[in-house]
């Protein structure tokens, strides 16, 4: 699915879903709270069309077409301005794509492992390699990226996962996608382990990687449809920077660190044109 706008006049938003409707383009309204409402296209082959048709209609709304389509679709409308709140699963799918979704399940799963009693084993496989021999168990690079200690830690890394991974992954396909987890997992892992050693995990280091990747295509190459909003960006940045001068925390300070480069360096060679 692909969301077109939202709107806080779902009367006015179903005279276009209705209009739409008559031209055989699906389209779905869901409430996304205080009163406002996301407008969804189901199928990506009809988004130039609707998004054309979308920007007349808002010029002008009243215009008698849309409210002759309202008339013809009330009869075959089953509920009418009934809208069903969206399930957890659509939410999700709404925002991800599928190795968005392979990730955050392979967390999730690994966690649960950890907190009924698997948790040392589950580490002793999947840790970065630490020890002669375990340079060639070629999931370890990447694995050690699925590990999680906390709720607030998986909760954190998961979060921004599916909203900027989710965000890559729809735009610039499953492809490119896995293609910036694989090198900042690799990379972060490995700058982590030569400062601090083995004993470590976590997604932030390919979170801080799409970061940088999305800043510089947002920057370089904005016609992709990716960009990081300056708060975002800004709470990103500083975050990293208090991993540094805080004493508390254990954070894998320099895996974030050299995930943001990575990202930053995948971003700028795909926008070297």
């Amino acid at each position: 699915m692909i969301k077109l706008i939202t709107l806080n006049q779902p009367r006015v938003a179903q005279a276009f879903i209705d209009y739409m409707a008559s031209r055989q383009v699906e389209i779905k309204m869901m409430p996304e709270g205080q009163g406002q409402f996301a407008l969804w296209l189901l199928d990506a082959q009809h988004q130039i069309e609707t998004e054309a048709e979308l920007t007349m209609f808002l010029a002008n709304p009243s215009e008698s077409k849309y409210q002759a389509a309202s008339w013809d679709m009330v009869e075959t409308r089953q509920n009418q301005f009934h809208y069903n709140s969206p399930s957890m699963m659509s939410m999700l799918k709404a925002k991800a794509g599928p190795f968005s979704l392979l990730i955050m399940a392979a967390c999730i799963v690994i966690f649960a492992m950890q907190q009924f009693g698997a948790g040392q084993p589950v580490f002793n496989t999947l840790h970065f390699p630490a020890f002669t021999g375990q340079e060639w168990q070629i999931w370890r690079w990447f694995s050690h990226a699925l590990l999680h200690f906390s709720i607030m830690h998986i909760a954190f890394n998961l979060l921004w996962w599916w909203q900027l991974g989710g965000d890559i992954e729809l735009r610039l396909g499953s492809g490119k996608l896995a293609q910036i987890f694989a090198v900042s997992a690799v990379a972060s892992g490995f700058g982590q382990y030569w400062v601090e050693g083995a004993n470590f995990g976590g997604l932030s280091g390919v979170v801080y990687a799409l970061v940088g990747y999305i800043w510089m295509l947002g920057y370089r190459a904005p016609s992709k449809g990716l960009s990081m909003p300056k708060p975002i960006l800004g709470f990103m940045l500083v975050w990293l920077l208090l991993g540094f001068v805080q004493p508390f925390m254990a954070i894998a300070n320099t895996a974030h660190l050299v995930g943001l480069l990575s990202g930053v360096v995948i971003g700028l060679w795909d926008t070297r044109k």
